[in-house]
């Protein structure tokens, strides 16, 4: 088996407390489908900045606003977990990166 990031862009989790109260319902739901192959359910993303050669640093242009880490057989094992992931259905996407076993 190995790891999968599933690293989160866009989406939103509501704009009403009800409906952040669904979101997060849904996501918790999501990740008990999963079971086991949840390994660490990862966290949204708050601020961020982008550093450069020389340590310039600027403003993160990539979008990312969370994270998940998963162990499937396969990246197509892992894709099959994402593909219902609630960020899909609030108009965010999601890239898998298979993590290089050390």
């Amino acid at each position: 088996m190995s790891k999968y990031v599933f690293a989160y862009l866009g989406g939103s989790m509501g704009e009403t407390p009800e409906e952040q109260e669904a979101s997060m319902n849904a996501w918790m739901a999501w990740f008990g489908s999963l079971g086991a192959a949840v390994k660490d359910v990862g966290n949204p993303f708050v601020a961020s900045t982008t550093l450069a050669p020389g340590g310039t640093r600027g403003s993160t242009s990539a979008g990312l606003t969370g994270y998940s880490i998963v162990e499937a057989d396969s990246i197509d094992e892992a894709a099959t977990f994402a593909s219902s992931c609630p960020l899909l259905s609030s108009g965010g996407t999601l890239e898998i990166y298979e993590a290089m076993p050390m």
